[in-house]
């Protein structure tokens, strides 16, 4: 296939790596070259199929590299109870949060699971998602665990999405183990994380470091066993409160840490040093109200790659529309519309530790595209609420098809 009469955001460098008046040609599920039109081979206009765009943006296939969409129930009473005065943490007190949904997934079927997120994942695919990372976290046992890691896969089977799965069993203290953290942690290591592995179903592992889950030395003790098994390891870090959990994880080889509304600036350098990525989601901070930013300047001076997600999940960011959470990036955490594409493309795939297949438009890489009803990248950021994807190839296949230009 060859597209021509395309701008192309390739994100081949710091800003959008622009190519007007740009072509791609694709051979088989890969890219296998760009450049301007007028720079193309004469035989490469011999393809099977050879598309116009008029002028339409391109873009590699938008990447949400830190998502639970993989769930059961409801909380929106929750978000009334916010809206009242209440809490995360008193929510959570009163047997809300996390562990309302833990009993909603374990009283669920897989397949049950996997008609409640459908509609979830079919959204982020509709404002061009082609790469998706889901949590598990809401089982909290062996059985429910891999459960949810086997929906999230049965989820990727039938919508072609490109999926990580990561197991997240340290995401809170369920019931059975109350006032015994360490006994569940221990069960995680031992048990829990070894099952899912030998499952087959598990490509990272995420822990929440917080307050109201689990203490820094917990967390490495999850993130210890998964590197004894070769997993990358990645952790929930410095939401609430400055525990040091992004410092710990970096110098293990996190491959990212995410929310860091309560980051020290100091702590930015360790990021930097260990390659580990920055994930900010606007979409936990507006839902909650939050007020302390994470540092983006002191992430910046340290050249920390920033990465941008929606973190869908039933509780804190009920939010399926990468679109909003890049304006949101944008207007909460200023942010440049340049860097929240780029938090939604190469940065999150070196997120996912994928940045060798996906996140850029060059040669060799997966042939996962989005195409845009505008010329201007900057327009993905500006608006709120419309979406302006026409079209997105998944593995070099149509998934939202290209109607007539």
């Amino acid at each position: 296939m060859l597209l021509v009469n395309a701008n192309l955001a390739t994100m081949t460098d710091h800003r959008y790596g622009l190519i007007h008046n740009g072509a791609i040609r694709l051979a088989g599920n890969r890219i296998a070259w760009t450049g301007r039109s007028d720079d193309l081979d004469p035989d490469a206009l011999d393809a099977d199929t050879v598309l116009d765009l008029k002028g339409k943006l391109v873009t590699p296939g938008l990447i949400d590299c830190h998502t639970h969409l993989v769930y059961a129930g409801n909380r929106a009473m929750e978000f009334e109870q916010r809206l009242q005065g209440a809490g995360y943490r008193e929510i959570a007190r009163l047997g809300g949060g996390i562990l309302s949904t833990v009993r909603a997934v374990r009283g669920a079927s897989e397949k049950e699971l996997v008609a409640q997120s459908r509609p979830r994942l079919a959204q982020l695919m509709s404002e061009g998602v082609t790469t998706v990372e889901i949590k598990s976290g809401y089982g909290l046992d062996t059985r429910n665990e891999i459960k949810m890691l086997c929906a999230a896969e049965s989820l990727a089977n039938l919508s072609g999405v490109r999926l990580q799965k990561t197991f997240l069993g340290a995401h809170a203290l369920p019931p059975e183990f109350a006032n015994r953290q360490d006994d569940y942690i221990d069960r995680v290591c031992t048990e829990m994380l070894p099952a899912a592995f030998e499952a087959g179903v598990v490509d990272a592992v995420d822990v929440f470091a917080e307050g109201i889950a689990f203490s820094v030395e917990q967390a490495a003790k999850v993130l210890d066993a998964a590197l004894k098994l070769g997993l990358p390891i990645k952790l929930h870090a410095e939401q609430l409160s400055n525990l040091g959990g992004a410092a710990m994880a970096a110098a293990k080889g996190a491959l990212s840490v995410d929310h860091l509304e309560y980051l020290e600036a100091g702590d930015c350098a360790a990021l930097s040093r260990a390659g580990t990525v920055a994930v900010l989601l606007p979409g936990a901070f507006y839902c909650l109200r939050e007020t302390r930013l994470p540092p983006v300047r002191a992430l910046r001076d340290h050249r920390v790659n920033i990465a941008v997600a929606t973190d869908c999940n039933p509780g804190s960011s009920p939010v399926c529309s990468p679109l909003l959470v890049m304006n949101m990036a944008c207007t909460l955490f200023s942010l440049t519309p340049a860097e929240a594409l780029r938090g939604m493309t190469v940065n999150a795939a070196r997120a996912l530790g994928m940045a060798d297949t996906v996140g850029t438009l060059s040669p060799g890489k997966k042939a996962d595209l989005a195409i845009w009803n505008t010329a201007n990248p900057a327009d993905l950021s500006y608006h709120a609420g419309l979406n302006l994807c026409h079209a997105t190839l998944l593995n070099g296949h149509w998934h939202k098809p290209c109607h007539e230009i």
